[in-house]
């Protein structure tokens, strides 16, 4: 439901070669429950743009080399399509060689109206409708996928989460891993003892201070384990 009668939803546009993939698991659960009301989805075949009976969105890359090439006019004119004139949001291309994504990224997304994601295939997409268009590369991680629509819906799904209304309990994000520059903390619940192993003692004292004390000495010990890197940025 609407938090505020006044506030459009959050659009989301997909370019994609298999439109027929969304919204797949963005149709369940939290984002699933908020389609349609919290944020939209518009998912756009981009071989509706191929300009010959085949269909045809790439060709050889210049300069010789394997695989193919999407086409930079065929994506353009699906862009353009999408987003006209006056569209303030951002363009993303799911890439590999993209700037990692992160819950930074996540958090920037959701304040915005909405995004449009580009899910690449083939050997790579033509430089220039990248630099025409101003596409922005994103990565969801250090490896290769067969194409790009799992990042698009993992970026989806990192936003959309985050909208007012979406995950109900705010308190739920902010202590999140990631949400302070920290992994999260280990949870316990019922059974009390489960195979020897009882909760920590802290969890069951009902002494507020200690608990939250505890908990950010345990994030800071998994992210000193576990992540480093997350101590070591400013």
């Amino acid at each position: 439901m609407k938090t505020e009668a006044t506030r459009d939803p959050w659009r989301a546009t997909v370019l994609t070669l298999f439109p027929e993939m969304f919204p797949g698991p963005l149709g369940v659960s939290l984002a699933g429950r908020a389609l349609g009301e919290e944020w939209t989805l518009d998912t756009r075949d981009i071989r509706n743009h191929a300009t010959d009976r085949h269909r045809s969105v790439d060709d050889t890359p210049a300069g010789g080399g394997p695989g193919m090439v999407l086409r930079a006019d065929i994506l353009a004119a699906a862009i353009d399509s999408a987003s006209p004139e006056g569209d303030a949001r951002p363009r993303w291309l799911m890439s590999p060689r993209g700037e990692l994504f992160d819950q930074a990224m996540a958090e920037e997304l959701a304040s915005g109206p909405g995004v449009m994601l580009i899910a690449g295939r083939f050997e790579g997409i033509d430089q220039r409708v990248i630099d025409a268009r101003g596409l922005r590369e994103v990565s969801v991680g250090s490896y290769v996928l067969s194409g790009g629509e799992i990042a698009a819906m993992a970026v989806l799904e990192a936003a959309v989460r985050l909208l007012p209304g979406v995950m109900g309990n705010a308190e739920s994000a902010e202590s999140e891993s990631f949400s302070g520059g920290l992994l999260e903390y280990p949870h316990y619940t019922r059974p009390l003892d489960f195979e020897g192993r009882t909760i920590p003692e802290v969890l069951r004292s009902g002494n507020h201070e200690e608990i939250a004390r505890w908990r950010r000495e345990q994030a800071l010990k998994l992210t000193r384990i576990r992540r480093p890197d997350l101590l070591a940025k400013p």
